[in-house]
């Protein structure tokens, strides 16, 4: 299982960090993934953190720099933080287990999603 938290409503420039408690696997062996989706869009992939072993991580282009994903291999659980939000960053963010150790950037790679966690940034 995986549960997505820390979503809200934020104005433009603020932060937010979203958690992802996971249970039920392995969690330090599997990459895990941040993905969002926006009203009418695809689900994106946002980030991703390889498995513990190396913590590689990767960023869609339009949240580098402002996004920065982590684990705590302690607490099964895998943080985003969110910086200068812009409103474009609005969605519900999904995190998700993969099915393998490595980056892994489409939704085919993975095979556990949390419920989703709403991001609203307006004035």
């Amino acid at each position: 299982q995986l549960q997505a938290s820390g979503g809200g409503l934020v104005q433009p420039g603020g932060s937010l960090r979203l958690s992802c408690v996971t249970s039920g696997f392995n969690f330090d062996y599997y990459a895990i993934g941040w993905f969002r989706q926006a009203p009418g869009k695809e689900r994106e992939g946002v980030a991703c953190i390889s498995s513990s072993a190396d913590d590689n991580t990767f960023y869609t282009e339009s949240v580098k720099g402002r996004f920065t994903i982590s684990r705590d291999n302690a607490k099964n659980t895998v943080y985003l933080q969110m910086n200068s939000l812009k409103p474009e960053d609005t969605a519900v963010y999904y995190c998700a287990a993969a099915r393998s150790s490595g980056l892994t950037t489409t939704t085919r790679g993975y095979r556990y999603w949390g419920q989703g966690t709403q991001v609203t940034v307006s004035s």
